[in-house]
Parts: C-alpha cells; structure tokens; sequence
C-alpha cells in the first residue's frame, strides 16, 4: 500500500465524469524530471480568479436549514475527505479528488456582487449563509480577505449572516460579529467533528486544531456571539463513539446547539473515501465502510431528500438517540437562532419605519 500524500484528505486525482479524456502525467516523464535535477512539486495549491455574474445562491434542498448560501471560494484547501462540496467541483472543469484542494477558485468581486444583490428592489433580507458550499476562512482568505471585505458590506447594510466554518481564522474578524452580533444579525456555525486531534488530522489536514477550534468556541461564546456546533458528519467507528463527551466539552464552552448528520458518500466521494480509508486505517477500513452502507439502505451513496443527511436503520436510530441524550443532558438553555432582517428593510426602505 502506497503512503499517503501528507497535508491532503483525497489521495489521487479523480477523472471529472463530465469529460470524455483527462490529463495525466505519465510516471516516466516525473521519473524523467527527477533525474534532470528538477523535482517535480505534485502537492502545491493552485489559486485561479473567477469572475462570476452572480455570487448570492438560491438553496433548493430541503436537507440543509438555508434559503441562500454564498461561497467566497470553490475547491478548499481543508481537504477534508468526506466534504460533499467536492462533487461540485466537476461543474467547473476540475475533478473532485486532489484537484478539489489544489485548484481554489477565488472570486475576488464577490464583495462588488454582494453589494448589488443588496441593493436590489425585490431582495427581501433573507438570511445569506456563508459557506454553503466551501469554507469562507479556508487558508487563502488569510491573505485575500473576500470574506471580511463582505462582512463589511453586510454590517454597513445591517443584513443578517449565517457563518460556517471550522477555521479560527474566524476570530480575524471578531469586531465586526461583535458588531452584527448586538444587532442580532450573526450566528456562526463551528464544524468540531472529534475531539482527537489524531482524527482531525486524519479527516481534515489542512484545518484548524480542535484545541483551537475550541478556543475558537469560547472567545466567540465569550464575546456574546451565537455559536452552534457542527458534528458533521458522524462516521461509524471513527468518531461516533465521540458524540456525549463532545456534546458535554462544547457545552461547557458556550455552545447554544449541536446539529449533526450522518456522512454519505454520494458521486465520486465513495471512490476518495474508500481509497483513503484503505491507506490511512487499513485495520478499520472495512468495518467503516460497512456501517456507513448499514446507515443508508445498505448503499455508501444516498441522494435522497429526508434520509440522505440522517440515515436510517438501527445504527442511524442508535446514533439519533445518542445525540438526543446528550442534548438533554449538556444542553438545558433553549434560545432562538432566528435573525433579525427588519434593520435592513428599515435602511433599504426608510418608509417602512412609518409602519
């Protein structure tokens, strides 16, 4: 068994479906560049502008609690390897596997886009979602700031925002959900999958730590920012296991909720995963995937509505009824994450103020 490639999730390039050839490097022109003294660099990041027409997305599932979502970025450079967002990337010409975290997409009008989604007479102040799709505080947005140049907008039009992201970066741009915050105008939602930094390290390589994803936690609960967390997805005998004692740890720090969904393997996830659960845990690979199939009518790929996200069958039931306990149990304060829009319509439309 080959080792893995270090710092990735996906472990090969997976050929886009929607394309008759593919490119590849042959084995012998790298063994060629090699013994030219040239060493071919097979693991570096690619960034590649866009410029769309439109940046603010219509969400038509009924899975996924959003009506709008907004991706400053498509590909991620997290390259966590469950991460749905990679059968996407196939729309834009790239495959779901490597290409996924190498290839980052970065639409650096989206700041010019937001604003005129705003500033039109039939949008009603829906709450926009950020990270529907890809990671908004992925490593680029360190040096590019598309998300915080957003945020900006957002507060100067006093618009609500949803924020998910597992990413400390996050904690960049505290003055301005501090800002949003006291208006009722952000939630964030923070993607703790483990408590290991041994899995984390495994699932999603180029994340943040958990111990600062729970520092994370704390300064924004501490800063009076609303803050669910994210156990998603859970994977049989790699982090379900994790559910109470991770329930209990983000309660103490904060946390208003915890959401979860069961991972699915649709389109040319099942292939990356399967591939990395064979390098990366060989002992374990097959009991995984076992119990995922278990989870969705004996299939790793489930497209349905309803279950896709949840599962189904006495594995799924047991692991529902674990995170209905440990709700119960950690998390006794109830509180709303309905956003306030009625600023924004009042400053959009100052007439309304009379009403």
């Amino acid at each position: 068994m080959p080792e893995p490639i270090k710092g990735r999730g996906a472990q090969r390039a997976i050929h886009n479906r929607f394309f008759e050839l593919q490119h590849e490097v042959l084995d012998e022109y790298l063994n060629f560049c090699e013994a030219e003294g040239e060493v071919a660099d097979k693991n570096r990041t690619k960034y590649i502008d866009v410029f769309p027409k439109t940046f603010v997305n219509k969400v038509s599932s009924p899975d996924v609690g959003m009506s709008y979502s907004a991706n400053p970025y498509q590909g991620c450079e997290h390259g966590c390897v469950y991460c749905y967002a990679r059968n996407s990337h196939q729309y834009w010409g790239y495959g779901a596997g490597l290409d996924f975290e190498r290839n980052i997409l970065v639409k650096k009008n989206a700041p010019e886009l937001l604003e005129q989604k705003l500033r039109s007479k039939n949008w009603q102040g829906e709450t926009i979602v950020f990270s529907g799709n890809t990671d908004c505080y992925q490593p680029i947005e360190r040096k590019l700031e598309i998300t915080r140049k957003c945020l900006q907008i957002l507060l100067k039009w006093k618009h609500p925002v949803g924020i998910i992201t597992k990413n400390s970066l996050i904690l960049r741009d505290l003055d301005l959900l501090k800002e949003l915050s006291a208006l009722n105008l952000v939630s964030v939602n923070l993607s703790i999958t483990s408590l290991s930094e041994e899995t984390r390290r495994l699932l999603e390589p180029r994340t943040a730590s958990i111990k600062n994803r729970l520092k994370t936690l704390q300064i924004l609960s501490d800063n009076n920012i609303p803050v669910r967390v994210m156990m998603a997805p859970i994977i049989p005998s790699l982090n379900s296991h994790e559910i109470l004692p991770l329930v209990k740890k983000v309660a103490e720090l904060g946390a208003y909720d915890v959401a979860f969904t069961i991972v699915r393997l649709n389109g040319q996830i099942a292939e990356i995963f399967k591939d990395w659960a064979y390098k990366t845990m060989p002992d374990r690979a097959e009991k995984i995937l076992n119990q995922i199939a278990e989870c969705h009518g004996g299939s790793l790929n489930d497209s349905r509505f309803g279950t896709r996200m949840r599962g189904e069958g006495t594995y799924a039931a047991q692991l529902k009824a674990t995170m209905t306990l440990a709700k119960k149990k950690y998390l006794k304060e109830k509180r709303s994450s309905t956003l306030d829009s009625s600023h924004y319509l009042a400053l959009k439309n100052p007439q309304t103020r009379l009403f």
